[in-house]
C-alpha cells in the first residue's frame, strides 16, 4: 500500500503539471494577479489593468535584500495576499506587482494601519519605475549599477566554518570564506534590460586568512563519518579571489522568466534556514524555468488558486565523491485560499564520475520510487529528497500571527508520506507586539535527526552511499545550517525604526547528535545586527555575534569567539535609459 500510495501522490502531481502546460497552450494568456484579493473572495486575485505577460525583462532581487522582509512584513499585515515566500527570490516585476496589490488593499481599508502605510511608501518608491513598465507600451532599455559595496569581517576567537562536519559561525552568507582574524568582500552589482531579455551580474573580491589543518584524530573521525578515504593534513588556504555570485543572462517569455547562469534560490518560508535549498554556499551554475506571477489552471484546477512553479537543472562545484555531479529540482506552490500557501518540491544529485548521464539515469532520476541501490550505473537515479512546506495566517489573528513550516524526506517523495524518516523546521512569525507595533518576533526549531532509528552516524540526511558530500557546493551545504544528524533553534525580534532601517536581536543553539560527531557538539550564539539606510542611496549595516562552542574532538574546552562585521553600500541608480 505505500508502494501505491507513492505512486499515486506522483501521479497527481504530474496531471497537475500537464494540466498547466496544456491550459496554458490553449489559452491566449493567462492573466497574473495584479490586484489585491477580494475581501469575500476565496484568495484568487482580481484582474487589474496591468499584465506582467508581456517582453518586459526584469532581474531578480538578492536574496540579501531589505526588500523581502518588507514585503513579507505587509503580507502578515493583511495587505498582499499572492506573494509566495517559500519561492525567492523574486523578479523585480513579481515585487512591484505585490506593491501594486498593497496599495490597492490600503486604498479600500478604512482603518488601514499607519506602519502598513509606511512601509508601502517605501516600496512604491523603491519599485515607481517597474510599476510604470507594467504599463508602459514599447521595449523598455535600462544599463543600471544596482549596487557597490565594501564589508570587513573581523573574528576573534576559533570560529566553525566546515557546514558539512561541525557547522558554522556565520550562515546564509553566499559561501564566503572566513577565518580567524581580518576577512573582507568588496564587490558590485549591475543590470541591463532590452525588451524582453535582462543580463544580470554581481561579483566580489573576497578575502580571507589561512588556518591550520585538521589533527589526524579529526581527520580520522571525518573519513569514517564520510566512508571516505583519510585525507592529508592540508592546511586551510588563505583566500584572495575575485569571485562572481549572481549572473545570469534572463528571458521573459509570456510570463515565464528563462535564465542561465549563476543563481541563488532559497525555497522555504523560513528565514532562518531552508533544509533543500538556500544561500548558505555559493551560487551555482543553473538552467532555471520561474514564473513571474502567479497564475491560475483552468476548469476544476481553479480551486487549487493561485500558483507559481520553479525548475531548475544544474551543477554542483568542489565535489570529490564523486566529482562533477548533476542537481535539478521543481518546485510548485498554491495558495487553496488567500491565507494558506501549500508547496511541493523535490531535488536530484545524480550523475557525476562513475555515473553516466544516460536518457535512462534522467529519466529514473524523475519517476524512480527505489534508492540507488539495484540499478546499473548508466541507469542510476541518483539521491532524490523531497520536500513539503506551508505557510498559514492563523483565524482570529490573521494580520499578527503566522505559523509556517519547511520539511524534507530522502529517497520518498514527500514527507507526508514519511513523517517519521522527514526534517522537519516549523516557525512562528508575530508581525507586531501589543503595545508595541514596530517590534515583531519569529522563532524556528530544525532537526535533521529524524526519530525513525536511534542513530544514522550522520550518514542519512545530506549524505548517500554513492555521494559523500551530497547537497554541497564548494564545500558548503547548499540547504539548512543545521547540517546532519543535528537539532537547533533560532529566535530574532526586529525593531523597524523604517522599512530600511532596523535593529535586530538574535539567539541560536545547535547540537550535534554524538553518533555523528564523536563525543557530540552544541553551539550557541547571541547577535545583534543593526541595518541603517543613511541617505537615500547609501545603506550601513553592522553586526555583532558572541558564539560559544564544545566539540570535545576539535577542542577539549569550550571555545568562544567574536565576530564583527561591518558593511557600506552605495545605491547610484541608473546610468542610461
Amino acid at each position: 500500500m505505500r508502494k501505491e500510495h507513492r505512486k499515486l501522490l506522483l501521479a497527481v502531481v504530474f496531471v497537475l503539471a500537464v494540466a498547466a502546460v496544456q491550459g496554458r497552450a490553449q489559452e491566449k494568456a493567462v492573466q497574473p494577479p495584479v490586484a489585491a484579493s477580494s475581501p469575500e473572495g476565496d484568495g484568487a486575485p482580481q484582474e487589474g489593468k496591468s499584465s506582467l505577460d508581456k517582453r518586459d525583462g526584469s532581474p531578480y532581487v538578492q536574496l540579501d535584500s531589505w526588500i523581502y522582509p518588507a514585503l513579507e512584513r505587509l503580507a502578515a499585515l493583511g495587505y498582499i495576499h499572492s506573494s509566495f515566500s517559500d519561492m525567492r527570490p523574486w523578479t523585480r516585476l513579481d515585487c512591484a506587482r505585490m506593491v501594486e496589490e498593497a496599495g490597492q488593499g490600503l486604498d479600500i481599508d478604512p482603518g488601514a494601519s499607519s506602519e502598513a502605510e509606511r512601509f508601502y511608501a517605501r516600496l512604491r518608491k523603491e519599485f515607481q519605475p517597474d510599476l510604470d513598465a507594467l504599463t508602459r507600451d514599447g521595449i523598455e532599455r535600462i544599463i543600471r549599477l544596482e549596487s557597490s559595496y565594501v564589508g570587513l569581517t573581523g573574528i576573534s576567537g576559533r570560529p566553525l566554518n566546515d557546514s558539512y562536519h561541525f557547522g558554522q559561525t556565520i550562515i546564509n552568507n553566499y559561501g564566503r570564506p572566513y577565518q580567524e582574524g581580518f576577512n573582507s568582500y568588496d564587490g558590485f552589482s549591475a543590470y541591463a534590460i532590452a525588451g524582453r531579455f535582462t543580463i544580470y551580474t554581481r561579483g566580489e573580491f573576497q578575502h580571507a586568512p589561512s588556518a591550520p589543518a585538521y589533527p589526524l584524530s579529526v581527520r580520522q573521525a571525518i573519513a569514517t563519518a564520510d566512508v571516505n578515504p583519510l585525507q592529508a593534513a592540508a592546511p586551510f588556504a588563505g583566500q584572495n579571489d575575485f569571485r562572481l555570485l549572481d549572473t545570469y543572462v534572463a528571458a521573459n517569455l509570456a510570463g515565464w522568466n528563462l535564465a542561465f547562469g549563476k543563481q541563488s534560490l532559497w525555497w522555504a518560508p523560513n528565514q532562518g534556514g531552508a533544509l533543500l535549498f538556500s544561500d548558505n554556499a555559493e551560487p551555482i551554475y543553473m538552467a532555471r524555468v520561474s514564473r513571474i506571477a502567479p497564475f491560475q489552471l483552468p476548469w476544476i484546477f481553479r480551486l487549487l488558486g493561485p500558483m507559481k512553479w520553479d525548475l531548475f537543472y544544474g551543477k554542483l562545484s568542489g565535489n570529490q565523491y564523486p566529482s562533477r555531479p548533476l542537481i535539478h529540482g521543481e518546485k510548485i506552490s498554491f495558495k487553496p485560499t488567500r491565507n494558506l500557501e501549500l508547496s511541493f518540491s523535490r531535488t536530484t544529485e545524480f550523475g557525476g564520475v562513475g555515473r553516466p548521464m544516460t536518457l535512462g539515469a534522467i529519466i529514473h532520476s524523475y519517476f524512480s520510487f527505489q534508492s540507488s541501490v539495484g540499478y546499473s550505473a548508466s541507469q542510476n537515479p541518483g539521491e532524490r529528497n523531497g520536500g513539503f512546506d506551508f505557510s498559514y495566517r492563523i483565524p482570529g489573528l490573521r494580520n499578527w500571527m503566522t505559523v509556517y513550516g519547511d520539511s524534507m524526506s530522502r529517497d520518498d517523495p514527500n514527507p507526508l508520506d514519511a513523517p517519521r524518516r522527514s526534517s522537519w523546521n516549523p516557525g512562528l512569525y508575530l508581525a507586531w507586539i501589543p503595545y508595541v507595533p514596530r517590534l515583531d518576533f519569529r522563532v524556528e526549531a530544525v532537526n535533521t535527526d529524524p526519530p525513525s532509528s536511534p542513530a544514522h552516524n550522520g550518514q542519512f540526511d545530506y549524505w548517500e552511499g554513492f555521494y559523500h558530500d551530497l547537497n554541497t557546493n564548494k564545500n558548503n551545504l547548499i540547504g539548512d545550517w543545521i547540517g546532519r544528524e543535528g537539532t537547533g533553534f533560532q529566535a530574532w525580534s526586529t525593531y523597524w525604526f523604517s522599512p530600511q532601517s532596523t535593529i535586530q536581536f538574535g539567539y541560536r543553539h545547535a547540537k550535534v547528535d554524538e553518533e555523528f560527531i564523536p563525543a557530540g557538539e552544541t553551539l550557541n550564539d547571541g547577535s545583534v545586527a543593526l541595518n541603517w539606510r543613511l541617505r537615500e542611496n547609501v545603506q550601513f549595516r553592522a553586526f555583532l555575534q558572541y558564539e560559544k562552542w564544545l566539540a570535545p574532538i576539535l577542542a577539549a574546552r569550550p571555545q568562544k569567539n567574536w565576530t564583527s562585521s561591518v558593511e557600506i553600500s552605495f545605491f547610484p541608480g541608473s546610468l542610461k535609459r
